[in-house]
């Protein structure tokens, strides 16, 4: 993952060839420089990507832990849905029927607004809900999100266009999230920021999101590095053991969803997705410890189950994310081994779109998994 993100060329003790064959060594800088150029080397050289980060925790992890046996049994699970839709890019479309149909620009803008906006949906009180109406269907988390913004564009705001967004008020904004029942949707604010932030930056560098993307080259990686850096919202790190450490959770769901938006609309596909990771936010843990893969230490899991908020960063909780990551992986690579052993074939199941699939599964068995607490964080990441 490392090739074309965060290279460390040109760090200190490198000499720089000036005119007439001199050299001028960069240790003879004076002492603020070189620790300033000198830190931003090492930070930049030493972020952990998401894959790497999530087997970074895994192997240091003191609360939560993979489970082998787990993993297997996901892994034949898969196995036996290894040819099913519910594993493909039109997986993804199933799993959503509110965006609007793949294969132009109005798909692409609909997914920016809603990732953007795509973190911390979770209730202060369970029995509580903000509900959202969205053509005769009453949604809840981050299904009330979609619902919101196609209920917008139903009422002819132009929601998805950045020269709207861009300078929407947080008037215009509450009005579009409105919810339809007593709970408002959380963190208004901060949607507000990010989504407009997003909008500026998308007019200053193309205007559009189909541009924004174009110097990328349809490479995931690419994608994923050019978002968090120009769009400082989804620039989602944490240190950890005195590392940087990335999950990228909104970045590389939105690169997923704009690979399965240009598969589904015969658009070609976009190379090297199998890069990129599970998303790791709050539901999928709780189904990978319901299915045996991840298993939380008994005072991790009194504290969740008190329903104590963990901060954005706090070691547990950067646990919980690093190791679902790495739990995915292992699923992935046995998935792998499945079907080169029994079938001969290629496997061309990545983590996203395992992702794809359990996070579905965690809404469908809810009710089965409920006895398991989900991680609280309130943050714009996830």
């Amino acid at each position: 993952m490392g090739g074309d993100v965060y290279t460390g060329e040109g760090v200190i003790g490198e000499t720089v060839p000036l005119q007439h064959h001199e050299t001028f060594s960069l240790t003879f800088l004076p002492v603020w420089i070189f620790l300033q150029f000198s830190v931003g080397a090492v930070m930049a050289e030493e972020i952990l990507w998401p894959r790497e980060a999530g087997r970074f925790v895994s192997e240091r992890s003191c609360d939560v832990h993979v489970c082998e046996e787990g993993v297997l049994r996901v892994a034949e699970m898969l196995y036996g849905l290894r040819h099913s839709e519910v594993l493909s890019a039109r997986g993804w479309s199933l799993m959503n029927p509110l965006a609007p149909p793949p294969g132009g620009d109005a798909a692409l803008n609909w997914l920016l607004v809603v990732d953007t906006m795509n973190f911390s949906f979770w209730p202060d009180d369970p029995d509580k809900q903000c509900e959202v109406i969205c053509r005769g269907k009453t949604y809840t988390g981050y299904m009330a999100l979609c619902a919101a913004i196609t209920r917008a564009l139903d009422e002819g705001v132009p929601i998805t266009d950045p020269a709207y967004f861009s300078k929407m008020s947080l008037e215009d904004l509450g009005r579009v999230l409105r919810s339809d029942s007593s709970v408002p949707m959380p963190m208004l604010s901060e949607r507000h920021n990010a989504l407009t932030a997003v909008g500026c930056a998308v007019l200053t560098h193309s205007g559009s999101f189909r541009c924004f993307l174009e110097p990328c080259n349809n490479n995931a990686l690419k994608m994923v590095q050019h978002i968090v850096e120009l769009l400082p919202s989804y620039r989602d790190e944490a240190v950890f053991e005195g590392r940087r450490v990335a999950f990228y959770k909104r970045a590389q769901i939105l690169v997923a969803e704009v690979c399965c938006i240009l598969e589904a609309g015969g658009q070609g596909g976009v190379s090297d997705m199998d890069q990129l990771t599970m998303f790791a936010d709050y539901r999928v843990p709780q189904a990978l410890v319901h299915l045996g893969v991840l298993r939380y230490s008994d005072g991790l899991m009194d504290t969740l189950k008190k329903g104590e908020l963990l901060d954005s960063g706090d070691r547990r909780e950067v646990e919980i994310r690093g190791c679902s990551i790495d739990s995915v992986e292992q699923i992935k690579e046995k998935l792998v081994q499945l079907m080169a052993q029994r079938d001969g074939e290629v496997c061309h199941i990545n983590s996203a779109l395992i992702d794809f699939f359990l996070w579905p599964y965690a809404k469908e068995h809810h009710k089965e998994m409920a006895h398991i607490p989900i991680h609280h964080t309130r943050c714009i990441y996830y």
